[in-house]
């Protein structure tokens, strides 16, 4: 059998991975990134989707993935109506993927893409999801690195479910993953606490990240504290229970010292001194006190968020390109 009869034969089946491409401000990189990608997805026996997730961009990307075409696979353009965020865009492409294994990859191609058909011979083992782990990180700095470690340290400490550290959101999952994923009706998402939580049979597959291809990347600290933020709050309450414990163990000391200076007053009438350490403690208390109130507001401005039941995103329109041999038949056969 010759390759476009094996070709006749993919397109002709259901769709058996999806490749979701989220991206905001891109379109430096897209063209290298689908080159590769459509290559990639070339290779492969099973017939495959792209679908590329327009989050708001401003710079024209939109219009160059809507010219997208693969000779082998379905190129799909999603556009969400403003920014809303990478993770309402992952979620927008896990609703609209078909596939029975869904892989998300990063636009920037720090992420290769040439790593797809390994994360899919782990699929066809009966994997669920296939975890790729940063070994390298090529592009960061030293303080990014740590950060990141130590961030994944403290989040699996509060945390009942294991967040695989230094996996970001290139990975695979299965169906069953998916739908499951699909059904979860939170707002506030922390996708990769997301992807972890559902469980079932996981592999992981260890790769050297590369550098950001062009452009410069959307994530400042300020917006990764936030992530982090976002993380700890929605799968854990143990902030909550450390603030009650610290105001108990605050409280209790004082109780202690306060008897203390009672018993030496009546017995051996110490006068009641101490008025730089008396500041110290009120500036500690209070200070103990806005850090308990803040983290209660984080998880109240949560439930006033999930309360509202606003939908993730919008969509303002979508676009899909068969692939290109399937659209020859058709005008062959008109």
């Amino acid at each position: 059998m010759d390759l476009i009869s094996i070709t006749q034969k993919r397109i002709e089946s259901a769709i058996t991975l999806s490749v979701i491409v989220p991206y905001f401000n891109e379109a430096e990189v897209l063209p290298s990134l689908h080159s590769r990608l459509a290559g990639v997805l070339d290779a492969l026996p099973e017939r495959c989707e792209i679908i590329y997730i327009d989050d708001g961009s401003s710079d024209g990307s939109l219009q160059i993935v809507e010219q997208f075409q693969s000779s082998s696979s379905i190129v799909r353009s999603i556009s969400l109506s403003r920014n809303f965020g990478k993770e309402a865009a992952m979620s927008a492409g896990l609703e609209y993927s078909r596939g029975e294994a869904v892989i998300l990859i990063d636009a920037d191609l720090q992420d290769p893409p040439e790593l797809i058909p390994q994360m899919m011979t782990k699929w066809r083992e009966g994997f669920d999801v296939v975890n790729m782990q940063r070994r390298e990180r090529h592009g960061e700095t030293w303080l990014k690195r740590q950060s990141a470690a130590l961030f994944y340290r403290l989040l699996n400490s509060l945390t009942k479910s294991t967040i695989p550290e230094n996996v970001g959101d290139f990975r695979l999952l299965s169906r069953r993953v998916v739908e499951h994923i699909n059904r979860m009706p939170e707002r506030n998402r922390y996708m990769k606490g997301i992807f972890s939580w559902p469980g079932f049979t996981q592999y992981t597959l260890q790769f050297d990240r590369d550098a950001r291809f062009c452009g410069q990347t959307k994530w400042n600290y300020l917006k990764l504290f936030g992530l982090a933020a976002d993380g700890i709050t929605s799968f854990s309450i143990r902030p909550l229970r450390l603030a009650t414990f610290l105001g108990a163990l605050i409280a209790s000391a004082a109780f202690i010292y306060g008897m203390v200076i009672i018993t030496q007053t009546l017995l051996w009438g110490n006068a009641v001194t101490g008025y730089p350490s008396l500041m110290v403690v009120q500036l500690a208390l209070g200070g103990i006190q806005l850090l308990s109130i803040g983290v209660l507001g984080e998880y109240i401005g949560r439930i006033f968020i999930e309360a509202k039941q606003r939908p993730l995103f919008l969509v303002r329109s979508v676009k899909e390109k068969p692939a290109v041999m399937m659209f020859n038949q058709m005008e062959k056969r008109a």
